[in-house]
């Protein structure tokens, strides 16, 4: 019996890529991805440069910052300021009558990124 082996998944990482920080959180991007991000400041249609790039790969070679690579930055343009879907707390106790339900909608920021910009 032959074993046959697997090819890997292929995922283009020739294509730059950045990982930026933004809103307390890390996002790995690409040119043309688009990504939700918690609210930013910027009209719908503007441009937003994230400018905390963690890391960030050419194509041919990774830099990785100590903490921000200097010089890169990711230029975005704003798709859409909308609200996340609502998020439902509830509370209840059996038999004391006690119940707490609160919701709660987080404003976000939709974003397309137009450039991954690299460092000096």
């Amino acid at each position: 019996m032959t074993q046959t082996s697997k090819a890997p998944a292929t995922q283009t990482l020739a294509s730059p890529y950045a990982v930026v920080a933004t809103g307390g959180k890390q996002y790995v991007v690409r040119q043309g991805s688009v990504l939700t991000v918690e609210k930013l400041a910027g009209e719908q249609g503007g441009q937003v440069t994230l400018s905390d790039v963690l890391a960030l790969h050419d194509g041919k070679t990774l830099s990785v910052g100590r903490p921000h690579v200097a010089g890169a930055a990711v230029v975005c343009q704003v798709v859409a300021q909308q609200r996340a879907p609502k998020v439902v707390s509830y509370k209840y106790k059996r038999r004391k009558g006690f119940h707490w339900k609160k919701g709660h909608r987080q404003s976000v920021t939709r974003l397309k990124v137009l450039e991954v910009q690299h460092g000096v």
